[in-house]
């Protein structure tokens, strides 16, 4: 690192990339490293092997990169995330450092087979759903982008939970991919720093104190200390920094305690500070709960922020130019607890003025909001947050002075309006709003599809959208193209390349070439060639992994994402009963072929989730088993769903699930995924499925159901969702089975109350969307019957795509938001 003053050290010569060089290389570090010789290797040592080449020309870009953003004196992006799904890295790094097919020869000449040891790195426990995959996306685009970046997270040591399925059951697991060390990351030390909780506040008694300089003396402490994860951009332009926070006590042991016979307590406090990093979203069912996630998400924002502005200050000097030279973004609300602590870092560490300080954290902040979901939106308990962090709810309170007064000021707002402003909610117990203290405390708040941003300035945000009539803006989310279609669909990737030639592979957006093929019948034919090889492999795997045997030549019709009401597994499974009743009372019909997979994980606290799953199995067990639908329709759970299984199940796809209720789901970028791997989608008019239908054209998406507003609507005007499912034959018998136990005969009530639900209020519009539902996947069915059709529709969509990379995405938030030039 080439700090000022100091003489800039030379720039290592760049590797050489050839097969004979890394088998070479290979060897070497299995010797010197790992302390193997070849014949004594296995397969594991050969994986460590292979990430420790492709990590020394990584780090020579890294270094590189670094080197480059001191001397430019830019303005870099710190990225606070509470996931960051990064999944497998050893393929990813190699590709985007263009010596994939090198290693793959190497190894072979090796007598070494890449795809079996690549299969043995552990995916990365770092998130769970689509937020931290799209951090994930996010972090290799900007490094692709040209973009300095930072992200900043938490190092999981079990993630969130390893999902496996007992009878039926979720069952939470604890990860363990950290079990035999990670070789993409660096430990920090010489960067750790001190986090407190608790305590009390006093007044700084000095003549030179600002006027609202405080003294915190928090009565517990921890220390935060950073793993470094080098992430490459495509062609190894850039190579970004992934700094994730691991707690530790201050004290490891207390051997007062110790020696007195107390050996569990003498281990308390170092328990209680490694539990800070030991799960992603512990159950915040309970009070202790609650705390842990609060102390989690204060944890790694405080051990960010001061990393941040020590940055700053080593290169730059003064505080006052952080806005010039940082662009910190929050990914949701669970950081926005770092607006507090900017403020507090300025205030009580730099004696700032209180009106300066908070004009450059709203400056230095940006806030991109995921959900309309209130319980998403966090809030704490004031007692909670005062108890934990008493400086902060000081300053939490002066901001919201200073709002509320801002408010009133402008005259615009009554007594109703000024509450939902507030960043304390009165409504019973007072609450901390996170997510009104993100957008207060920022210069942009940002939506991740149109719908969505549209909708926040009338629903969530309505009220601080009129104070700050210019401050939301939209940007759609993306995916990385590299990993999502390159990397986890060789086939199809090698087609469209032979066809159009690299220039999509810098230019996602070139990938529209691609759609005059779709009316090339030997084209069509070579797709459909592709898709069927993808189907067999990921039937290879079913087989080995939940021994289910199934039919290549069906329709896969695939449904992975977090299992929530919102995103409607459930409809997808009532409706596969409706289809399975069909089939039995018309076996005279054409019906076409088709597999229903489901994957995702439920939170652990979420009684409802998990029993959708339980569902899917009973049903899938009823179907699969019944010889009067064999080879017509198939269910089958894949548990523990991850980013590993995401690159099988996508590219397999011939129908993709995209079902939300409208208005609830902020963007999706599964539906991007399917879709560039030429799955049709089968969705409503929700997140960015609006803008995917504009870009694919609505001839090549099948889309259903209400729109957001009609939703609205139907909630505003007495929707009765019995009235609706007394109409619906096919509904009506569904749920009635479901509720009478015809597919729980050993707990025949196990369903009514999730059953009774949807009678009673259906919040999630079941009921009012299973018609035109049912009616869309029939004409789904009559299309699959016309494979030429079929095959121009997707490759229409894959040619369309090329949008909603997350490099497009990217070059947005730096020049939009951020100002920076990408």
């Amino acid at each position: 690192m080439n700090l000022k003053g100091q003489t800039k050290l030379p720039i290592p010569e760049p590797r050489r990339v050839d097969p004979q060089v890394l088998a070479h290389e290979i060897v070497e570090r299995l010797t010197y490293r790992i302390g193997k010789n070849a014949a004594a290797a296995k397969p594991h040592d050969w994986l460590h092997a292979v990430i420790l080449s492709i990590r020394d020309r990584v780090i020579d870009a890294w270094i590189t990169s670094t080197q480059k953003t001191y001397e430019e004196e830019g303005r870099r992006v710190y990225y606070l995330s509470l996931e960051f799904l990064i999944g497998r890295l050893m393929r990813d790094a190699a590709s985007n450092m263009e010596m994939l097919d090198d290693m793959q020869a190497a190894l072979a000449s090796l007598g070494v087979d890449i795809d079996i040891i690549a299969a043995l790195e552990p995916d990365a426990a770092l998130g769970n759903g689509g937020l931290g995959r799209l951090a994930a996306c996010f972090m290799e685009s900007m490094a692709t982008t040209d973009v300095p970046a930072y992200g900043y997270g938490i190092r999981y040591v079990n993630g969130m939970f390893r999902q496996e399925i007992s009878d039926g059951w979720q069952v939470e697991l604890p990860e363990t991919w950290l079990a035999h060390g990670n070789p993409w990351e660096f430990e920090r030390r010489e960067a750790s720093y001190e986090i407190g909780f608790g305590g009390r506040v006093d007044p700084v008694e000095s003549e030179d104190a600002g006027p609202h300089q405080m003294h915190w003396h928090p009565s517990e402490r921890v220390i935060a200390t950073p793993y470094d994860t080098p992430i490459a951009g495509w062609r190894g332009k850039r190579v970004n920094t992934l700094r994730l926070w691991q707690a530790q006590p201050i004290d490891p042991i207390l051997l007062e305690k110790f020696n007195a016979g107390d050996h569990l307590g003498a281990l308390a406090e170092s328990n209680r500070a490694e539990a800070l990093t030991r799960v992603l979203y512990p159950a915040d069912s309970s009070a202790a709960g609650q705390e842990l996630r609060l102390r989690q998400e204060y944890f790694f924002s405080s051990a960010s922020l001061q990393d941040i502005v020590r940055r700053h200050l080593q290169y730059f000097g003064s505080i006052l130019t952080l806005p010039d030279k940082a662009a910190i973004q929050l990914n949701d609300t669970h950081p926005a607890v770092a607006v507090a602590e900017l403020m507090r870092i300025l205030l009580d560490d730099h004696g700032l003025e209180f009106g300066e300080a908070w004009d450059i954290t709203r400056r230095t902040f940006s806030y991109t909001n995921h959900t309309l979901l209130p319980e998403a939106l966090e809030s704490w308990p004031v007692p909670l947050f005062e108890r934990l962090l008493p400086r902060h709810m000081q300053i939490v309170y002066a901001v919201n002075s200073r709002l509320l007064a801002e408010a009133r000021k402008s005259g615009q707002f009554d007594d109703h309006g000024i509450g939902a402003i507030s960043l304390i909610d009165e409504g019973g117990d007072r609450r901390v709003r996170m997510g009104n203290l993100a957008f207060a405390g920022s210069h942009s708040v940002n939506g991740v599809s149109a719908l969505h941003t549209d909708l926040m300035k009338v629903t969530v945000f309505a009220d601080l959208h009129n104070l700050y009539p210019t401050r939301i803006n939209n940007k759609t989310n993306g995916v990385t193209f590299r990993r999502w279609l390159m990397q986890c669909n060789p086939g199809l990737f090698a087609l469209i390349r032979e066809a159009i030639g690299d220039r999509f592979m810098d230019d996602p957006e070139a990938l529209r070439d691609l759609d005059p093929f779709a009316d090339d019948s030997a084209f069509q034919e070579k797709f459909l060639g592709v898709k069927r090889a993808n189907k067999e492999a990921l039937s290879n795997i079913l087989r080995q992994k939940v021994n289910a045997r199934i039919d290549p030549g069906a329709m896969f019709d695939i449904q992975i994402k977090r299992i929530h009401e919102y995103k409607r597994q459930l409809l997808n499974i009532v409706e596969a009963v409706s289809l399975y009743d069909q089939i039995r009372s018309h076996p005279e019909k054409n019906w076409v072929p088709r597999v229903k997979l489901f994957g995702g994980k439920a939170a652990s606290s979420y009684h409802n989730a998990k029993l959708i799953i339980k569902l899917a199995g009973d049903v899938a067990r009823a179907v699969n088993h019944d010889p009067a639908v064999q080879g017509l329709l198939k269910l089958q759970f894949v548990p523990n769903y991850n980013v590993s299984l995401a690159e099988v199940m996508i590219p397999a796809a011939d129908l993709s699930e995209q079902i939300s209720t409208a208005g609830m789901e902020a963007s999706g970028t599964g539906n991007m995924k399917f879709a560039v791997n030429g799955a049709l989608t089968i969705g409503t008019l929700d997140g960015a499925n609006v803008e995917m239908r504009d870009h694919v054209g609505e001839e090549n998406i099948i889309i259903f159901g209400l729109t957001a507003q009609e939703v609205n609507e139907r909630r505003a005007n007495g929707y009765n969702p019995r009235e609706v499912i007394d109409q619906s034959r096919e509904l009506s018998q569904a749920l009635n089975a479901i509720a009478s136990g015809v597919f729980s005969p050993d707990d025949p009530d196990r369903y009514k109350g999730l059953i009774q639900g949807i009678y009673d209020h259906d919040w999630f519009m079941l009921a009012a969307d299973f018609d035109s539902y049912s009616a869309a996947q029939r004409n789904v069915d009559a299309l699959w019957t016309d494979g030429a059709l079929w095959a121009k529709k997707a490759i229409h969509n894959v040619a369309r795509m090329g949008w909603f990379s997350s490099d497009r995405t990217i070059r947005e938030y730096a020049t939009d938001i951020w100002k920076i030039k990408p």
